[in-house]
């Protein structure tokens, strides 16, 4: 929107569920009956932080906090307003959906501050829902519908994430170990990821309630409470996805130890079936006098014969006491 890359774009909360979009100008002139006014910002943008801080007076360590690159879920009351940062899932092409993107959230008197640094479909999702006009109508109700559409796109990579869990167990019956091995590592890389952000996004949503603002109302409160409940599931969605695909990589360990001890142990058998046949043919075969039979013709085929009945009587007796 402007020169420099920082405003994505701004516009004028209404108040009906619809929205009136502003310049840049209009944003800087801060006129004190504008109303309540959304701006999103380009947080990648180096500038972003330097025109907070001059055009709007925001303070240096609330703008630090805004901009921290490697910031979790949280939420705290500033001077300067209320500040909340959530993330949501990545459906950007090229990203994995665990690469979960920020979205930071700054709440003054007048005016909604939101950044990012890639895209976010909780910030198109609000676009899309002001062009059809059930766009928020206040602060609370901004901040209540963002929390709802982050978790609800949560909940379908939740959804898909166990989806694939239960497609793992339906392999263990068929499945080859080697093939399953990946299969099992995505699942709980996945699920690492995932819980690293929700589990803290979680404790902001169920904090958020309890925040000492007036523009949040009992009406707020409560869906922010339904948010914060639905997290938690999500919580307990992914340890229960990753301890299933703990048990199928057990199951896998145990399947490829079974396949190995069988391999040693038949090689064992023929271990034990040949070593004898291999000292008596080692011993006949010595290139010394006296050798027994070595004149007669049917010394070779009595040899081999007797060889043949020692190696049958070894099987028969490894059957005997079950070890074939």
């Amino acid at each position: 929107m402007d020169d420099q890359g920082i405003v994505v774009h701004a516009s004028k909360i209404e108040g009906n569920g619809k929205r009136s979009l502003l310049s840049i100008a209009d944003v800087e002139k801060q006129v004190p009956d504008q109303g309540l006014v959304w701006i999103h910002l380009n947080s990648a943008n180096e500038m972003a932080s330097e025109w907070l801080q001059k055009k709007f007076g925001i303070s240096r360590l609330t703008c630090e906090s805004l901009f921290d690159k490697g910031t979790r879920p949280r939420t705290a009351l500033t001077n300067d307003g209320l500040l909340v940062i959530l993330r949501g899932v990545n459906t950007n092409p090229g990203h994995d959906p665990e690469d979960m993107v920020a979205l930071r959230m700054l709440f003054c008197e007048t005016r909604i501050f939101t950044l990012s640094n890639r895209k976010s479909m909780a910030v198109h999702d609000m676009e899309t829902l002001f062009e059809t006009g059930n766009g928020p109508r206040s602060k609370g109700d901004f901040l209540v519908m963002v929390a709802e559409r982050i978790a609800d796109r949560i909940a379908d990579e939740i959804q898909e994430l166990d989806e694939t869990v239960d497609d793992l167990e339906d392999l263990l019956l068929s499945a080859d170990s080697a093939d399953l091995q990946p299969k099992i590592s995505d699942i709980r890389r996945i699920a690492i990821h995932l819980r690293r952000y929700i589990y803290p996004q979680r404790d902001v949503l169920i904090r958020l309630p309890g925040e000492r603002v007036s523009w949040i109302s009992d009406k707020d409160r409560i869906h922010l409470h339904e948010a914060a409940e639905q997290t938690a599931r999500f919580v307990e969605d992914i340890d229960s996805a990753r301890e299933r695909s703990i048990i199928a990589q057990e199951e896998v360990n145990s399947r490829m130890s079974r396949q190995m001890n069988k391999a040693v142990y038949l090689l064992s058998i023929v271990t034990v079936i040949f070593l004898p046949l291999g000292l008596l043919t080692g011993l006949l075969g010595i290139n010394v006098g006296g050798i027994p039979g070595a004149e007669s013709r049917w010394a070779f085929p009595l040899v081999s014969l007797g060889i043949i009945a020692i190696a049958g009587g070894l099987i028969l007796w490894f059957r005997r006491i079950k070890w074939l």
